[in-house]
């Protein structure tokens, strides 16, 4: 466990914030299936999927410490953000879906600034 004594704070937060977008996400497409109608559109509950499974991976790159973790954190940011727009789109008195979206995009934006720097 000698890497998390060193994990930044900023490390600790995004992941974190891609465990919480991984939940929601998964949690999301559940709903999405139960509402119907264009909830159920090929590409959202694709995006949900595809956000939900990058949100892991970069998680995991994260706590094993991977020197590529600013790689995987590039692409879920860039997924996270599609991902709360198409969320968006759906929201109007929808709470899990705006719930959705307002995780994908803290996460979009923990990403990204990992993806900047080399922490």
């Amino acid at each position: 466990m000698a890497h998390a004594q060193h994990m930044t704070s900023e490390i600790r937060e995004c992941i974190q914030n891609c465990l919480d977008c991984f939940s929601i996400c998964l949690e999301t497409g559940y709903h999405c299936l139960t509402v119907g109608g264009k909830h159920t559109e090929a590409k959202h509950i694709a995006l949900l999927e595809t956000c939900a499974r990058i949100c892991e991976t970069s998680a995991a790159f994260m706590l094993s410490g991977s020197e590529f973790h600013h790689r995987t954190c590039g692409v879920c940011a860039e997924v996270c953000r599609a991902c709360a727009e198409s969320c968006s789109s759906l929201a109007d008195g929808d709470e899990t879906m705006r719930r959705c979206a307002d995780l994908c995009l803290r996460c979009a934006e923990s990403c990204r600034r990992m993806s900047a720097g080399r922490h």
